[in-house]
């Protein structure tokens, strides 16, 4: 599956993934090939921040 381009869609992905998956948000973006950064403006913009020691954005 290839990560949504919606950030309400790309939002419960990315947790899921996290919470199911993987131990940081780095490790989800090596083993998709995306950039974190990207990841996490794009939800900034629709409103939610990445917390790294919950491992989830909210």
């Amino acid at each position: 599956m290839s990560i949504p381009k919606d950030p309400f869609m790309l939002y419960s992905y990315v947790n899921m993934m996290l919470r199911d998956k993987f131990d940081s948000l780095e490790e989800f973006c090596s083993v998709n090939d995306a950039d974190p950064d990207e990841i996490i403006e794009k939800l900034k913009a629709a409103g939610f921040e990445y917390d790294a020691e919950l491992n989830q954005f909210g």
